[in-house]
């Protein structure tokens, strides 16, 4: 009973919330940013593998929670609601950049000179955003081998282990976010972890990884 008492309450909470939200609660909008601005952060980090797209990407999330909660009548939670927006602008920011790649500039490529006419390269102009709490707390050259590791995982497995295996979302939650059925996040989380238990491996032998040998089942045989 106590586990229905609480999951009830929790509920109750939500609810008080979602319309403090429709309301236009200022309060309730900085309530949520503060909640949901990192971890939001943190999953557009890793699956759009670029901090700066991340930070604006994150800022349009929530400005799309700001505009769309009026529209949102509990179909899903309200943190499974906002991880879908979120995933919907990585997957519109990764087809935008493989749209515009071939107009990339190069970190090491000449961009202008100084007034001492020294060339100036892109690379010189970058500022280090820093550390999430996440990178600072975890172990840096263990999670350093894994966040390579997990950038070399092709989509849809990357992200499915992302909200799975370090997001915590359930299968259900994942499945309801990804809109594809159970079986499906079942299927992507094995060969994911298999995908990245290989490319590891790989990587301590000092060998370029062969991720896509893990996957070489069709995906059109995955169950939609």
């Amino acid at each position: 009973m106590g586990n229905v008492a609480s999951a009830l309450t929790l509920q109750t909470e939500e609810t008080a919330l979602i319309e403090e939200l429709r309301a236009g609660s200022e309060e309730a909008f900085a309530w949520l940013i503060a909640r949901y601005h990192q971890p939001i952060y943190s999953l557009l980090a890793r699956t759009v593998r670029d901090r700066a797209d991340a930070a604006d990407l994150t800022q349009e999330v929530f400005i799309k929670v700001f505009r769309g909660v009026g529209g949102f009548h509990g179909e899903s939670s309200l943190r499974t609601w906002i991880y879908r927006i979120a995933l919907r602008e990585a997957s519109n920011q990764r087809r935008w950049w493989a749209r515009h790649k071939q107009n990339e500039i190069g970190i090491e490529q000449e961009i202008s000179e100084s007034e001492s006419g020294a060339a100036v390269r892109l690379k010189d102009l970058l500022i280090d955003p820093g550390e999430s709490p996440f990178d600072a707390a975890a172990q840096a050259e263990t999670r350093e081998r894994v966040e390579r590791a997990l950038e070399q995982v092709p989509e849809p497995y990357r992200t499915t282990l992302i909200l799975r295996d370090i997001e915590g979302f359930v299968y259900e939650e994942v499945a309801e976010m990804q809109g594809v059925n159970l079986g499906t996040v079942k299927s992507r989380i094995v060969r994911g972890r298999a995908c990245l238990k290989a490319i590891l491996s790989h990587l301590q032998d000092g060998q370029h990884p062969a991720a896509m040998r893990v996957l070489d089942v069709p995906a059109a045989e995955e169950a939609r």
